[in-house]
C-alpha cells in the first residue's frame, strides 16, 4: 500500500515544480497519447531515457518513482505472458532480427508447445506492452509528485473553463478530482493500518488459494468502506461550516500566468510529439528512420 505514489506530492524547487500546472497537465495528456503512437522498442527506450532525465532534474528520488511500478507488477507480468505465448507468428514465418551488433532474417517461431507459440514476434510485442504500461504509470506520477492538489484543482478548472458556456459544473468537477487524488494516499494508509490490525488478531492474508485470499479481505473492506463514508461525511460538514457554496462568488489567491519557461516546456513537448509522429509515419522518408522502424 505504501508503494502507491499517485496523489502524493514531493516538495522541491526544480524547474518542473515551478512550471505552470496547466502546462504539466497538457504535457501529461500529450505524453499518454504519444505512447500509443510508438510501435518500436527503440523509441520506447528513448522515451524512457528522456523520462529518466526529467526525474533526475526534478530532484525526486528515483526509487520513489519506481515504487509506482510495484503496484502493477502482476499486471505487467500477466500482460507479457499473454503477448509472449498468444501472439501469432509473422505471416512469412520469418523475422528480421535487428540488433545493434547483429542483423539477420531468422525463423520467427522458436518453439511450440500445445497451442502456445513462442516466437520473436511474441517477444517483441511482450516487450512493447510491458514498456508501454511502465511508462504509462511512471509518467503521470510525476504530475502529482510535482504539483500540489490545490494547484492541480485550479489548473483543471482553468483548462475546462470554456465548458461553462454549456453550464458544465467546472469548479465542482475539478474539486471532485482534487479530493479523489488527495484521498488516495489516505485510503492506502488506512488500508495498511486495518491489515496490520487484523494480522494482530491472527488474520491470515497470504495463505490459501485465490478464493481464500479474496475472502480474507472482507474484514478489511468492510471497515475501510465505513471509514471512507465517515471521512466523506466529516469533509462535507467541514466544507459546510466554512460556507462552501461551489464556484459562486469565489476568487483565486494565486492567478495563473504563463512565463517563458512554460512556453519553452510546451514547445519541448510538441517537439518530442512531432518527432515520435515522424518516426511512426516517416514523413520525410529518412533512411535512419527506416532502420529504427
Amino acid at each position: 500500500m505504501r508503494d502507491v505514489t499517485l496523489g502524493q506530492y514531493y516538495p522541491g524547487e526544480s524547474f518542473v515544480h515551478r512550471l505552470d500546472a496547466r502546462v504539466k497537465l497538457i504535457a501529461t495528456v500529450a505524453y499518454i497519447v504519444m505512447l500509443f503512437f510508438i510501435k518500436t522498442v527503440t523509441v520506447y527506450l528513448g522515451v524512457a531515457a528522456l523520462l529518466f532525465i526529467i526525474v533526475l532534474l526534478t530532484g525526486i528520488p528515483v526509487k520513489m518513482v519506481l515504487k509506482s511500478i510495484r503496484a502493477i507488477l502482476f499486471l505487467i507480468i500477466f500482460t507479457m505472458l499473454l503477448n509472449l505465448f498468444l501472439t501469432p507468428a509473422s505471416a512469412g514465418n520469418e523475422y528480421a532480427l535487428d540488433l545493434y551488433f547483429y542483423r539477420a532474417n531468422v525463423t520467427d517461431v522458436i518453439f511450440t508447445w500445445w497451442r502456445f507459440i513462442f516466437s520473436f514476434t511474441g517477444i517483441e510485442y511482450a516487450l512493447k506492452m510491458a514498456m508501454r504500461l511502465l511508462l504509462l504509470v511512471m509518467g503521470p506520477s510525476l504530475l502529482t509528485l510535482t504539483t500540489t492538489p490545490v494547484t492541480l484543482t485550479d489548473a483543471i478548472e482553468s483548462l475546462l473553463k470554456p465548458l461553462k458556456a454549456i453550464r458544465f459544473p467546472v469548479h465542482e468537477f475539478a474539486m471532485i478530482m482534487s479530493i479523489a487524488l488527495r484521498l488516495i494516499p489516505t485510503i492506502m494508509e488506512e488500508t495498511d493500518k486495518i491489515i496490520l490490525a487484523q494480522k494482530a488478531r491472527c488474520a491470515e492474508f497470504d495463505s490459501g488459494n485465490l478464493f481464500k485470499k479474496a475472502r480474507a479481505l472482507l474484514p478489511v473492506l468492510i471497515p475501510l468502506f465505513v471509514s471512507s463514508l465517515r471521512r466523506a461525511e466529516d469533509l462535507a460538514d467541514a466544507m459546510d461550516s466554512r460556507c462552501y457554496k461551489g464556484s459562486k462568488g469565489r476568487t483565486k489567491l494565486k492567478q495563473f500566468r504563463l512565463r517563458f519557461a512554460d512556453f519553452a516546456g510546451l514547445f519541448a513537448v510538441a517537439l518530442v510529439f512531432f518527432a515520435v509522429l515522424c518516426i511512426r509515419y516517416n514523413y520525410f522518408n529518412l533512411e535512419f528512420v527506416n532502420m529504427i522502424v
